[in-house]
């Protein structure tokens, strides 16, 4: 099993920068792939970014150019580094791994961190 838990959420203004990050602890080495998601009120839940094991990263449009995600594997820990924050950018940020038991594939979340950009 894998457990998650996100850091790093907060209040920015617009044009501002903040950094997301995600500690992975338990079956580290079964983990393929992992990512950051954004739920806003009323909307369902995004992809915002994804990264492989071996350091493959996919970026949902609306943040392509903006953020980066990144993976300290010494410290199983993933980073989302947001710059030139936009008050549309505000959601529950959650973090999410998907690893495999056996030849099962799970995908865990963790509980999530607010992040507000004024405007």
């Amino acid at each position: 099993q894998v457990q998650l838990v996100e850091s790093g959420g907060g209040l920015v203004q617009a044009g501002g920068s903040l950094r997301l990050s995600c500690v992975a602890s338990g079956n580290i080495r079964s983990i393929n792939s992992m990512g950051w998601y954004r739920q806003a009120p009323g909307k369902q839940r995004e992809l915002v970014a994804t990264i492989t094991s071996g350091g493959s990263t996919n970026y949902a449009d609306s943040v392509k150019g903006r953020f980066t995600i990144s993976r300290d594997n010494a410290k199983n820990t993933v980073y989302l580094e947001m710059n030139s924050l936009k008050p549309e950018d505000t959601a529950v940020y959650y973090c999410n791994a998907d690893y495999r038991v056996g030849l099962s594939a799970r995908s865990c979340w963790g509980q999530g961190t607010q992040v507000t950009v004024s405007s």
